[in-house]
């Protein structure tokens, strides 16, 4: 029997989403695609995870598309929008999904590393954009994503060369929020997922659907859509919880 595409552990709140190709560098195989999605959006109905954790199997996070597939029958355009689709799945799962980036996050491995809502990245974690290199245009949100978090400079560096970016760099610009040895990688991840869960989970959640609404408008919006969901979400608060809370934290 052959091993799953996906593997998910979950523990305490916690599921660890690991993509199961390692032999191929993870690469996203249409059986992979369809398997990654229907795994978040089982976590999206899955009221005891609280906070997703997405890593690779072996050296790699993900290669990107199987290449082997590109030539099929259904073609170049199919994989696009079945990549769009994972990637859609993933940041609409309705959970904090923190990247572990284990090793290579390579063109469509660095699309889906960029739907995290932030990256942990091992010391062995290589990033590069090879779109121009193969002569495709990305079509899953990196030409938009990487600019705003590491500056359009720095964007175009990396897409119009199809260089790598080492992790320390990528820390460096802002990519990732930490490097750590690959034997940390996980326990770190999990430290902060816990963190996350020591919180009130609906304003957590509610909290991170504001900021991602907010990225993605203006300023002046986004600080509207604040004022909106601050007092909505008030209007479903009482005094002793708000005062329960406030006792926790300061313990």
């Amino acid at each position: 029997m052959s091993e799953p595409l996906v593997l998910v552990e979950k523990s305490d709140g916690i599921a660890t989403v690991t993509l199961n190709r390692p032999e191929a560098m993870n690469a996203l195989s249409r059986a992979l695609r369809r398997e990654l999605v229907q795994t978040f959006e089982q976590l999206k109905s899955d009221g005891d995870v609280g906070v997703v954790i997405l890593t690779g199997a072996g050296r790699a996070f993900c290669a990107g598309l199987d290449l082997k597939e590109l030539g099929s029958q259904q073609g170049e355009a199919d994989n696009a929008v079945a990549g769009a689709d994972v990637v859609r799945a993933v940041e609409g799962c309705g959970r904090p999904v923190i990247g572990a980036i284990n090793g290579f996050a390579i063109t469509g491995g660095f699309e889906l590393a960029l739907a995290c809502d932030f990256l942990i990245a091992s010391a062995a974690a290589r990033f590069a954009d090879t779109h121009a290199r193969v002569g495709v245009m990305p079509g899953w949100g990196l030409s938009q994503k990487l600019s705003r978090l590491i500056g359009i400079g720095r964007a175009k560096e990396l897409s119009l060369t199809g260089n790598y970016l080492s992790a320390e760099k990528a820390e460096h610009w802002g990519l990732v929020n930490r490097v750590v040895p690959p034997e940390d990688l996980l326990p770190l991840c999990r430290a902060l997922a816990n963190d996350m869960l020591s919180c009130d989970r609906e304003t957590m959640l509610g909290y991170k659907r504001v900021i991602d609404a907010g990225y993605a408008d203006t300023l002046a919006n986004g600080l509207r859509l604040e004022t909106k969901a601050s007092l909505e979400h008030i209007r479903g608060q009482t005094p002793e919880k708000i005062e329960a809370r406030r006792a926790a934290v300061q313990q």
